[in-house]
């Protein structure tokens, strides 16, 4: 399941999924896709290791993601414990 957390100005669109396990640990991804003439540029960043995945983001598109990932992370895992930010905001 994917789950909004932030539309940018150039309608980049930055969502994320459930929390999963992996090797023991919690893990969300979080998905950057922009569009553009004939289709999306995108990019995947997995927590909390920030590992990317990217096809097509500059190097300094993806350190600006990455500084706006790491300052929300908290409230990505809340919103992916709780189903989203539609259910975080009906409690």
């Amino acid at each position: 399941m994917k789950y909004p957390f932030m539309t940018m100005p150039d309608e980049t669109e930055i969502t994320h999924s459930s929390i999963y396990k992996e090797d023991d640990c919690e893990k969300i991804k979080v998905y950057i896709e922009r569009p553009v003439d004939g289709g999306f540029i995108n990019a995947t960043c997995i927590l909390p290791d920030y590992v990317w995945q990217n096809n097509g983001f500059s190097e300094n598109e993806i350190k600006e993601f990455q500084d706006i990932i790491e300052k929300g992370s908290h409230v990505i895992y809340k919103f992916a414990k709780q189903g989203g930010f539609g259910n975080a905001a009906n409690f």
